[in-house]
């Protein structure tokens, strides 16, 4: 699974996060015009979260699916543009919610009356067009292993006001079949209107994608190892995830203590049966992939480290210390990638503790690792400072889930602002642009920079704190960088041969 063959740089801004009047980053003009924004600034790679619809929390890593997209991304002002909104709607939706943060509460009431709306408009406006669009969409044989469990999910849980489908009634929860042909029946009208949501949101997608492409920007997305338990995943494949006969967890997911955590980390997902997986040739898992390479050009594997073994801990826990190590997929699972996926771009998410199992895997498969700069300086040589990376790793100064730069850096001790000074060259005046540009003179093939970065924002601007649950995913741009920034950072990448151009060193990044 080769990739990352030529230099190149990037910024992780997740659309939501994207300014607009709308309440919440969308897909639409504001998107296309930061892809405008990335290519006068020289990045070749635009990093976004997971797009699913979110579940509780608000959390992208949180998706109540696997495969389908976030309905709250879909462009209100592209609705219109198309013809499939009245024009009076954007006036009500106009400036709502604050300029810089995200009321996810807020905004889903009013998305959802928009999207209603507009799926009223086009039903009512007699043989539209882009109803046998929709048609094809649904039937489409490789979308079906997905859409068809989503949507009558969707249809669900409105009409059980959103209650965990764990509580449903026993035929339903179950899965009987003569419940299920019963309820599609009663629930054709919300059904059909769940299929038009996700036909947007990918119809969007694909319009912006095709933009990043014209730009020769790749999307780098994110694929989470674990699903959670309300999603419509795991109600359609319960046999997959480690569940009692009723439809409830029996093994969750977490982490080990460690020096950050006496507990360790309790997740709660329910565990995959891998034996079972492993029997149907990983079919669920290449059918993710896939889905994922539809919408993105690299994929991020969250959490690699559970591949190749994971902490499986008794749902009855109280903490994740009563937890137990098991053997993960490893190598069977990359190898069914390799078979059914053929040639893609795969980097490994392998923070933590990695074993010599977790490396073994990233050199079998040849799969970059990461590297975030604001973890380097806690001790000496430690390897995620530049002079320890290698040409298959993409660098980070942080990531989603740290501090901003700034916000970290005011947040040192004495002896670690030394260190920094020391080891950059700097004395600390600029340590956003100082980490990016550490970044971008490594020798590892990608170099990422948060958005917050680049603009040099303090702790106010972090997008989640790990551990903590309320008060993330939330933050917003006011507005779009301007070309002061753009310009320095084309300039950086220039300078370091990112620019993405083939390097005159064959051997590069190689």
């Amino acid at each position: 699974m080769p990739a990352m063959q030529v230099r190149s740089a990037g910024v992780l801004l997740h659309p939501t996060a994207l300014p607009g009047g709308y309440g919440i980053g969308d897909l639409g003009p504001t998107a296309r015009a930061f892809l405008g924004w990335l290519e006068s600034a020289g990045q070749t790679v635009w990093q976004i979260l997971p797009l699913g619809p979110p579940g509780h929390g608000d959390a992208p890593y949180g998706a109540m699916s696997a495969f389908a997209g976030n309905p709250l991304l879909i462009s209100p002002e592209d609705l219109v543009a198309d013809g499939l909104l009245p024009a009076a709607m954007l006036e009500d939706l106009a400036g709502s919610g604050p300029a810089d943060d995200v009321d996810f509460g807020a905004v889903l009431d009013q998305k959802e009356s928009m999207l209603r709306e507009s799926w009223r408009h086009v039903r009512e406006s007699g043989g539209h067009a882009l109803l046998e669009e929709l048609a094809a969409f649904a039937a489409d044989e490789s979308r079906r292993f997905w859409l068809e469990d989503w949507i009558l999910y969707a249809a669900l849980k409105t009409r059980f006001d959103q209650v965990s489908w764990m509580e449903w009634p026993t035929e339903l929860r179950l899965r009987e079949p003569g419940a299920l042909e019963a309820v599609r029946e009663e629930l054709a009208a919300e059904i059909d209107y769940q299929a038009w949501t996700q036909f947007l949101f990918h119809r969007q997608w694909r319009r912006l994608r095709a933009a990043a492409a014209e730009k020769r920007i790749k999307i780098f997305g994110d694929v989470p190892i674990y699903v959670i338990g309300d999603s419509a995943d795991v109600w359609a494949h319960q046999q997959l995830f480690t569940l009692d006969e009723q439809g409830h967890p029996s093994e969750v997911s977490g982490v080990p203590p460690d020096a950050f955590s006496e507990d360790g980390q309790l997740w709660g997902h329910p565990l995959y049966r891998w034996e079972r997986m492993r029997d149907d040739g990983f079919a669920w898992w290449l059918a993710r992939m896939r889905a994922a390479f539809e919408q993105v050009d690299v994929v991020r594997l969250d959490h690699f480290r559970g591949f190749a073994g994971y902490w499986s801990v008794p749902a009855s826990a109280d903490t994740a210390r009563e937890g137990e190590w098991l053997p993960g997929p490893g190598a069977d699972l990359f190898e069914a990638f390799a078979a059914g996926l053929g040639e893609v771009e795969i980097v490994a998410e392998d923070l933590g503790v990695i074993t010599p199992d977790v490396i073994d895997l990233l050199r079998r498969f040849d799969l970059p690792g990461i590297k975030v700069l604001q973890f380097g300086f806690g001790e000496f040589d430690s390897s995620h400072l530049p002079h320890r990376h290698n040409r298959r790793t993409v660098a980070y100064t942080g990531t989603h889930d740290n501090d901003t730069t700034r916000g970290w850096y005011e947040g040192l001790d004495a002896e670690s602002r030394e260190r920094v000074h020391d080891y950059l060259g700097s004395d600390g005046s600029d340590p956003a642009w100082d980490l990016i540009r550490a970044a971008h003179e490594s020798v590892a093939g990608m170099a990422i920079a948060p958005i917050q970065d680049v603009l040099d924002l303090g702790s106010e601007a972090r997008f989640n704190t790990p551990g903590v649950a309320e008060g993330n995913w939330a933050w917003r741009l006011r507005d779009l960088p301007g070309e002061g920034e753009a310009a320095r950072l084309r300039r950086l990448t220039e300078l370091s041969g990112r620019l993405g151009a083939e390097s005159a060193d064959e051997e590069c990044c190689r």
